[in-house]
């Protein structure tokens, strides 16, 4: 098997619905007592809301991955500018420790 170069600068994108280009970012956010979103209609309202208000922002909250112990979570959102993301927090009253434009990396792109 051949090892491929992985090239860092190759900047991944993906076209949204309004036909011109966005870059995926990556948001790192922190909770001190923890992220608790009930798995019910309560929740489920909870999660719209966000996905509504970022909507106003032409952000897209792709999906999140949450530590065990529930306080820290990145999230992956398709966005036109870093700044977009962070007012779609501000929105949403959740924290924002980072933002950063992230590529997909498939490894089952390098099957033989």
């Amino acid at each position: 098997m051949r090892a491929t170069k992985l090239n860092p600068t190759v900047n991944f994108r993906r076209r949204n619905s309004r036909s011109s280009y966005a870059t995926l970012h990556g948001r790192t956010h922190t909770f001190p007592d923890g992220l608790r979103i009930p798995v019910n209609d309560q929740g489920a309202q909870a999660c719209g809301t966000v996905v509504e208000n970022n909507a106003r922002n032409g952000v897209t909250w792709i999906h999140s991955y949450v530590s065990q112990d529930l306080r820290k979570s990145f999230c992956v959102y398709d966005g036109p500018t870093p700044e977009a993301i962070r007012e779609a927090a501000g929105k949403n009253n959740l924290p924002v420790d980072s933002i950063t434009a992230v590529s997909v990396l498939d490894p089952y792109f390098y099957r033989s």
